[in-house]
Order: C-alpha cells, then structure tokens, then sequence
C-alpha cells in the first residue's frame, strides 16, 4: 500500500510538472502583469539610452511595447548584448528578444524565432576620405566589428585577408575608428546608420560598398512554445496591417519603408 501510495504521488507530480510547463510563455506573462523584453542600449535608432530623458528607446523598445499592448501587461526592459542575449532568453531571464538578431540555422538549436520583422544587409562605415570603398580595399587592414554577432563571421568570408577586432559593442568599434586602430567598422547598415547619426559631425563617415551579407532580423523567443512564437507573429502582422510598423520605422530610421518590401503577412 505505502509503495502504491508512493507511486501515486510521483505520477501525481509528473502530471502536474507537465502541466505547468505547458502553461506556456502567455499565460506566464499575464500572471505576472509584465512583458519583459531584452533589448540593446548601445545601438542608436533601435535600442539606446535617450540623453534627456535617460530611458531606453528606439525602433525595437516600440516593437515590444506594441506586443506587450497587444497582452494588456505592461513592459520591463532589460540590457543584453549579442554575447548573452540568446542565454539570457534560454535562463528566462527575459521572455522575449528585439535586440538586432539576426535569424540563423544555427541559432534555432536554443531558440525559436518569430517572423523577420526588419530586413537588413551588412555594409561598411569608415573615414569619408575615399580610401576605403569596399571589402576589397581591407586587405591587410584592420577592421572592426562585435563579438557574438553575424557580423564578425561575415566579414571573414568577404574579405578573408582582413585583421577582424572585435569588441562588446558597437560603440567601442566605432570610437576605434575614430582613433585610427582600424579602418572601418562593419555590421548592418541601420546599425551602421545610427553610429553615424550620433557622431559630433556625421558628414566625416560614410557608409560604402555593396551589400555582402543578407541580416533578417527576428524576434527571438522561447523554444517549443508555438503558441507565444504565433502571438508574437499575429501581432507583428497586426502592427504591418493597422500601420504602426511603418511610423516606428519613418520615426527611427528617418525615412519611408523601402520599396517592394513588408513582412511576411499570414491570412487572418
């Protein structure tokens, strides 16, 4: 009888286990009243900290306040990096990621992703002296980029006889530019945008070449749980349909959606 009763309990707590872990990422949220969102705070235009009012801002702090909207729960943003972004959401020390991450095979082996919300390709900033171009002109020259990122791999495969520096951030490659350790920096053009926008005189820098690698940004989100990816995908086609993605994106990036592209848009 002990052992029958033991038995029970076991299966009892299994049943149970199971249950709450299928109780999914929505339901955790609206218990908790909070979304909370891992975001950027170091790159200009999609997350960075406004100098007057000293809050995070930016094209993917909107993206997730329009989701956390959508729940009826407030939000919460915590800093991440392209370094521990992906471990911060697998430890669920944040339920989602807008943090300029692009969607990758090999990423999907901790994550899930939600649908490319931004479409991007990588490019190079540099010194606007027309010494450098292209990959082409990098040949045994140094350039910067971020550990963790596409980025630093793309840059190898486009111009294999590059010196690759990698830094925490952006904006630390950027102040390497500026005092001459290397000789360009490189990651997505809206990136690279927005290190130019906040520099004391932009007209000094110039983005240059063609584009040599394809970044299609995705929200990421917590694995085997479709039922928050399908949320978060709704939302984003809502966001694209009611017209709110194409003022956040005039708002931030400063100029109207380029022609010919949009979001994947799923029947409703």
């Amino acid at each position: 009888m002990k052992r029958l009763v033991i038995i029970l309990a076991l299966i009892l707590s299994f049943v149970f286990g199971v249950a709450a872990a299928n109780a999914g990422k929505i339901e955790d949220v609206k218990k908790a009243g909070v979304l909370v969102c891992g975001v950027k705070d170091s790159v200009n235009l999609f997350g960075f900290v406004d100098a007057d009012s000293k809050e995070l801002v930016g094209f993917d702090v909107d993206v997730c306040k329009y989701i956390a909207d959508k729940l009826g729960v407030k939000t919460e943003f915590k800093v991440v990096t392209s370094k521990n972004r992906i471990p911060m959401l697998v430890q669920g020390s944040v339920d989602i990621l807008a943090a300029t991450m692009t969607h990758k095979f090999s990423r999907d082996e901790q994550i899930d992703f939600s649908i490319t919300y931004f479409m991007d390709g990588q490019k190079l900033l540099v010194k606007n002296d027309g010494v450098v171009m292209s990959t082409a002109d990098l040949v045994n020259k140094k350039v910067g980029t971020v550990k963790g990122s596409t980025s630093e791999k793309n840059i190898k495969n486009a111009q294999p006889k590059a010196q690759v520096i990698s830094y925490d951030e952006y904006p630390q490659a950027f102040m390497a530019l500026k005092q001459g350790k290397v000789k360009a920096v490189t990651t997505d053009s809206g990136i690279l945008a927005g290190l130019k926008a906040g520099a004391e005189h932009p007209e000094d820098w110039a983005i240059v070449g063609e584009f040599f690698a394809s970044e299609p940004y995705g929200l990421g989100v917590p694995q085997n749980d479709s039922a928050f990816r399908d949320f978060v995908n709704k939302s984003l086609n809502e966001m694209w349909i009611d017209g709110t993605y194409q003022q956040l994106f005039k708002k931030w990036m400063g100029y109207d959606l380029p022609s010919g592209w949009q979001i994947e848009l799923w029947p409703m």
